[in-house]
């Protein structure tokens, strides 16, 4: 693909298209139990705009968060204690970019031993970008779990 250039903004969407998964990977990244977490949830408030939407649905009514509503309270499990080798990881995903806005969306699983019980999970995120001035950032993420009655598609990203 050829970079598009206007006044303010050269489009060069296989660019694009790596920065943002750059993201994805930090954004995974930062749930991770342990050491560093703190550092790791500063940088992903950083990647996130001020008034960036999360929710959580997971066969319940949507919980719809603000970044520290979602933010804070899961540092805090992360570093309590009664959470421990957890952490999060894309699968499989896809972005898809058209000028200042884009995507992700795709599979990730989950590991880690909570009150000493280890368990593991699966599940889609979305989560929507938007180009700002400081580059790429997160404008909103969604997330459903696997559950009874509910797995991923067999084609699922």
């Amino acid at each position: 693909m050829r970079a598009v250039t206007t006044e303010a903004t050269t489009y060069e969407p296989t660019i694009d298209r790596d920065v943002i998964q750059g993201i994805v990977d930090a954004f995974f990244g930062a749930f991770v139990a342990g050491p560093g977490c703190s550092e790791r949830m500063d940088r992903l408030r950083a990647l996130l705009i001020d008034r960036a939407v999360i929710v959580r649905t997971c066969g319940l009514e949507p919980a719809v968060m603000t970044v520290e509503e979602f933010i804070a309270p899961r540092e805090a499990l992360l570093t309590e204690g009664s959470l421990t080798d957890f952490r999060e990881w894309p699968v499989e995903g896809r972005v898809e970019v058209f000028g200042d806005i884009a995507h992700w969306f795709g599979s990730y699983a989950k590991a880690g031993t909570q009150a000493g019980e280890p368990f593991t999970g699966r599940g889609m995120k979305t989560i929507q970008f938007v180009r700002t001035t400081d580059g790429w950032r997160i404008s909103a993420a969604a997330w459903d779990d696997e559950r009874d009655g509910l797995s991923l598609p067999s084609d699922a990203p």
